[in-house]
């Protein structure tokens, strides 16, 4: 491997930063989508073995995560309270996230004057999604209980991860001195891990360009012109969302969202480039540890987030469901609207951070509703994917947020520390903080 060269300042030069290699690789990506289409659905390969190496190290990041930082509380009341903070935060702002949806879709009318038929739609596509059944609450809550540890690692069941994850943490805590060699090796286990994150990510601008030629390659520009419209509202209140939620929360806890984004700009960079927040998952944890939020938070908020913030697919539910009925003149009364954003508070918390799991969500609400026709969804399937970069985008910095807020509502981060990493930039060496 060639050796990397640095300028005059200590940086390395622009062209050798991963941000400015994945938007070349997504520039790439949509010409060859555009001009040579067959060759770019090609390389969907490329795409999908990014997301596989990811995968293959989620669940230990996760897992080795949360023990370490839990197994060095010295409160466990500490823990609870940051799990209950958690879980109050998730379930306000993800509602703001709906709510913002339902207000958008309705202000712009994306749907009025189309006037499709239902009838008249080939439903063939969406077999597959719905056949997707909602999980009721008591099942949702027996599924955090993993039946084998081994079975949920293999399946990357975050929620059970993190159950057993929390338990072990706990255990080590309690054993104190006895415990130390196993919490030694654990560090050590979780240094390696992080090691081959890095190395996967040198291949994230390879996975960029698979990923984003396959999507314009398949679909075509002719699509995100035909749909432009609903397309432009989820993008439009996802920046909303952005600008006004995320940015009135940054300012409460005493930090600056630009600078934040700055900060993790190579994978949001590769989120909107893959469609999927998981992508970067263990790079956002890795560099919130060294801004200075304390592990215990970052364990518990950012994996738990991809379950129970959802913020970006949040605004898509709302906005999706009401123009299908605006577009196949579906009439919906106030109470019809709550019903809908009613159930999908509950619905938003079982996706993930899967590429498409939105699309597979909303299809079995609207099934299980039986008001708003399923069939309407077809309308989607063409510009979807490129819906799930907004989505993707969005949750990825909304979990985010929320673990730095987190952090500095339970009195776990130094913000003066925090703001200081923020200021230096991920490439230095960042300033040590007495939370971690």
């Amino acid at each position: 491997m060639a050796s990397e060269i640095t300028t005059s300042s200590g940086r390395k030069p622009f062209w050798q930063g991963l941000f400015f290699q994945v938007v070349v690789a997504t520039c790439i990506g949509i010409g060859l989508g555009i001009f040579y289409p067959h060759f770019a659905e090609s390389l969907k390969p490329l795409g999908d073995g990014f997301i596989r190496l990811i995968k293959m190290i989620f669940a230990p990041v996760i897992a080795l995560t949360v023990i370490l930082g839990v197994a060095r509380m010295e409160n466990m009341r500490d823990l609870g309270r940051v799990g209950v903070v958690s879980l109050v935060y998730f379930e306000v702002v993800s509602t703001f996230a709906l709510v913002l949806g339902l207000v958008t879709v309705h202000l712009l009318q994306p749907g009025a004057g189309m006037n499709i038929d239902p009838a008249t739609l080939d439903t063939k596509a969406l077999a597959s999604f719905t056949a997707a059944k909602s999980l009721t609450f008591e099942d949702f809550v027996l599924n955090i209980i993993p039946t084998s540890v081994i079975d949920s690692f293999a399946k990357n069941d975050v929620l059970q991860i993190i159950f057993f994850s929390v338990l072990l943490g706990v255990a080590l805590s309690a054993l104190g001195k006895r415990a130390k060699p196993l919490v030694e090796t654990l560090e050590s286990l979780t240094e390696s891990v992080f090691y081959i994150v890095r190395l996967i990510m040198r291949l994230a601008p390879i996975g960029t360009l698979g990923a984003i030629a396959f999507t314009v390659g398949k679909y075509g520009s002719g699509s995100i012109l035909s749909m432009g419209k609903v397309m432009g509202a989820m993008y439009l209140t996802a920046f909303l969302f952005i600008a006004i939620v995320l940015n009135v929360i940054a300012r409460f806890s005493e930090f600056s969202l630009w600078k934040l984004i700055k900060y993790i700009k190579d994978e949001l960079v590769t989120v909107f480039a893959t469609g999927s927040s998981e992508s970067v998952l263990p790079q956002i944890m890795e560099k919130l540890v060294k801004l200075g939020v304390p592990r215990t938070v970052v364990g518990i908020t950012i994996p738990a987030g991809l379950t129970f913030n959802p913020d970006g697919q949040c605004i898509y539910y709302t906005l999706a469901a009401i123009f299908i009925a605006q577009a196949t003149n579906t009439p919906l009364t106030i109470t019809d609207q709550l019903i809908v954003l009613g159930v999908l508070m509950v619905a938003s918390k079982g996706s993930a951070g899967v590429t498409g799991s939105g699309f597979i969500t909303l299809a079995a609400v609207l099934a299980s509703l039986g008001k708003i026709p399923v069939a309407g969804m077809v309308l989607l399937l063409g510009v979807d994917p490129f819906m799930s970069r907004a989505r993707g985008f969005t949750n990825t910095l909304g979990n985010t947020v929320a673990a730095m807020a987190i952090a500095r509502w339970v009195g776990a981060a130094d913000m003066a520390v925090v703001n200081a990493n923020l200021e230096i930039g991920p490439e230095n060496k960042p300033i040590p903080s007495a939370a971690e």
